[in-house]
């Protein structure tokens, strides 16, 4: 990895606390494999990436696989996900079988949905 390739810490939740924030207060929208989470951050700011593979989706080289992919997306594809808010992806069963291609289409596809997600939570939070 180059320099300025890698996805810093401030752009990821890392604390379980954060996660739980956000699944509590956000709006989720299904695909095939994935369970998405959207919440607008206090204050606006930059969208921050949370992803949870449990142990009943795969070992863990899978879960450590699905987790690089999806951060993989996030990063090459900002623009896939809505400005200011927090998002959580939830792997679910079939996951580990996709190739990157395949998540990057999967996620591109949510990019109306995750928009009007977050703005619909924007505007109940008020």
């Amino acid at each position: 990895m180059t320099l300025g390739e890698g996805l810093p810490r401030e752009r990821r939740l890392r604390k379980r606390p954060e996660f739980l924030s956000v699944q509590a207060r956000g709006k989720r929208v299904h695909t095939p494999h994935f369970v998405v989470i959207v919440s607008p951050r206090a204050g606006g700011g930059e969208t921050r990436l949370g992803v949870t593979v449990t142990k009943r989706v795969a070992g863990a080289v899978g879960r450590n696989r699905v987790k690089r992919m999806v951060r993989e997306v996030f990063r090459r594809h900002r623009s896939h996900f809505p400005g200011g808010c927090d998002v959580v992806i939830i792997a679910k069963s079939g996951a580990p079988l996709l190739r990157c291609d395949d998540v990057q289409a999967e996620l591109a596809g949510l990019r109306g949905p995750l928009a009007a997600a977050a703005n619909k939570v924007s505007k109940s939070s008020r």
